[in-house]
């Protein structure tokens, strides 16, 4: 007879476990040196079990935590029988590995109790750089590869206990940052021991055969919870188009088309007729789109399911393979960062058609990230690194959130004085734009903006940004946000530059470079807005009195609404036909940009 399984202890394995999880992410942010992984939170931990299903998470980046399957699933048939206590492995290869690109360095170890394998604590952390042909390892200009930096298989690190010195060696001649990148694996170590204490003391709690099967119970409650929600979904296939800019000074958008195909307790997330992969380094490798998928069902469904394998059951992700979310080796994928992030907003846009009421406008176009890299006096390399994460996009019940990163990235915006105090560079701006984001009933959040003007003789910097003709979709009515800007300024002349830039930028001592990330889109029909939200807006200077008047027609006179006025001129408005790009005038007037200037309409 079976024993029964009891809830209780069910739900009290289930929190330890999240509780190991979570205790990973900690150390490796309270020990790691890199600013993009202690600050940034450009991180991932999990527990897997003794098969090496994830059977919890650490509350970190879901673009990560989504890949661990397909690492896992490498790691398994390649060692999984062969694994000894005090073993670590180690690699970063998105295509005979299961990773997604060089900078992202798993390091797994196996958990033994009594010479038995019961399971594994994993890590991912984003290493500051790991060599290739510019520093950071995300030149978009990259075309194989090969041109991105150091590429490792699974390696053990450690055997039986003992450091393997040559691959720590071979990392350490082959990144421009050796002391943080080392100082980055040796908190993902410890991160991994403290792990291992706690779930070895776990099952020895438990034993082992209870152990195994609450977690082969933990992987079948939440496919019990996943596809009883499914199942409230109505059965159809529901698509939507978006692009991501493309590349260089004349940039082809590159299409996304998304597919939701719900049948009976199943999903099907398809990717045909999406664009082939590219000639540039923001192809994203498969585990990158099946992290994506994952991530917007969740977001969508929004019960509280396990964050373990489990559910992972019901959701299929098929990607035609030579396109830029399956990309074929050797493509180039250093700068996957756009695909991953913008893969979510066609995503949300299916599920949109689904839960209308749900689902929110699109968010900035996910995370920037910026490289300046160069040489102190003395000749010692400096790498400012570091993304910039913005807004989301206006929904039905509130307004875009700003100034945090979409739930694609998960991620933290970098303090400026950690910045300044540790790299030749000045923050001279930071903060939201006025005028900015998708107006709507529920208005897109503001777009984030940050100035690096930098104090070394000389350095490149090296670009990875999105939405600026293809701006963030509103929905339900509302407008589309606001574009994206890079800005490079030496006092005398200012430049435009591409979304992706095709090659490095050189930089001279006092020169600005000035990020503008794009703003949300909208919710609902602007007209609609509750102009007490508008006053608000503009008493804390968000938007302008002239901006609420064009945009949204509503009258402010000395800090009060005029309610007739208002009627009257939001009546006009209707009658005489809205104004789609009112806004964006103001936008680019507010920031003292001329799109003609870069053949942006």
């Amino acid at each position: 007879m079976k024993k029964r399984i009891d809830p209780i202890t069910l739900e009290v394995i289930q929190n330890a476990l999240n509780a190991i999880g979570d205790e990973l992410a900690l150390v490796i942010m309270r020990t790691a040196y890199s600013n993009i992984v202690r600050d940034s939170m450009d991180y991932s931990t999990a527990v897997c079990d003794h098969k090496g299903r994830i059977i919890a998470q650490g509350l970190t980046t879901p673009v990560h935590l989504g890949s661990f399957p397909d690492a896992m699933g490498k790691l398994m048939d390649l060692y999984g029988e062969d694994a000894q206590p005090g073993d670590v492995f180690l690699f970063n290869d998105p295509y005979g590995a299961g990773g997604m690109h060089l900078p992202d360095f798993y390091i797994i170890r196996p958990v033994f109790v009594d010479n038995k394998i019961e399971g594994f604590v994993a890590t991912l952390a984003h290493q500051i750089d790991v060599g290739g042909m510019a520093p950071g390892g995300m030149a978009v200009y990259s075309t194989e590869i090969f041109q991105e930096g150091l590429r490792l298989p699974i390696l053990k690190l450690y055997e039986a206990g003992k450091p393997n010195e040559a691959i720590f060696r071979i990392i350490e001649r082959n990144t421009r940052q050796p002391i943080q990148v080392l100082g980055g694996i040796r908190a993902q170590l410890a991160a991994c021991g403290k792990g291992e204490q706690g779930f070895s003391k776990l099952i020895e709690r438990y034993g082992s055969e209870t152990f195994r099967k609450y977690t082969e119970e933990l992987h079948d409650y939440a496919e019990r919870l996943i596809r009883a929600e499914i199942t409230d979904l109505p059965d159809g296939a529901y698509s939507y188009e978006d692009w991501v800019d493309g590349f260089g000074e004349n940039p082809d958008p590159i299409r996304f088309k998304a597919t939701v195909k719900i049948s009976g307790d199943e999903i099907l997330i398809d990717w045909k007729g999406t664009s082939k992969q590219v000639n540039a380094a923001i192809n994203g490798p498969m585990p990158t789109t099946k992290a994506m998928a994952y991530l917007a069902v969740r977001c969508a469904i929004q019960a509280p399911i396990p964050n373990c394998e489990g559910y992972m059951r019901a959701i299929k992700v098929s990607a035609p393979l030579g396109s830029i979310v399956n990309p074929i080796e050797p493509a180039a994928c250093g700068a996957r960062g756009i695909i991953c992030f913008r893969m979510f907003d066609p995503l949300l846009g299916a599920f949109a058609q689904i839960l209308p009421n749900r689902i929110p406008a699109a968010n900035e176009g996910g995370s920037s990230a910026p490289h300046i890299a160069g040489r102190h006096q003395d000749n010692t390399p400096f790498l400012i690194s570091g993304g910039l994460m913005g807004c989301w996009g206006g929904s039905k019940k509130r307004d875009g959130y700003e100034g945090i990163s979409n739930p694609a990235a998960n991620l933290g915006n970098t303090p400026v004085e950690l910045l300044e105090s540790q790299q030749p560079i000045e923050i001279t701006r930071y903060g939201f734009v006025q005028n900015s984001g998708g107006p709507g009933s529920s208005r897109g959040g503001h777009a984030l903006m940050r100035g690096y003007r930098l104090l070394a003789d000389k350095a490149h910097l090296v670009m990875r940004s999105d939405r600026r003709k293809v701006l963030p979709y509103g929905l339900e009515g509302g407008l589309p946000g606001t574009p994206s800007w890079n800005i490079i300024d030496s006092g005398s002349e200012q430049k435009l530059l591409p979304v992706c830039p095709m090659e490095s930028i050189p930089m001279n001592r006092n020169d600005e470079f000035l990020h503008i990330q794009a703003g949300g889109g909208g919710y609902g029909n602007p007209l609609e807005r509750d102009p007490q939200k508008i006053l608000y807006d503009a008493m804390n200077e968000l938007i302008t009195v002239e901006y609420a008047l064009d945009v949204y027609g509503v009258v402010i006179r000395d800090e009060v609404i005029d309610q007739e006025a208002t009627e009257i001129r939001r009546t006009e408005m209707i009658k005489k036909g809205y104004s789609q790009s009112a806004y964006l005038t103001h936008f680019h007037r507010t920031i003292g940009i001329d799109p003609s200037d870069s053949g942006t309409d």
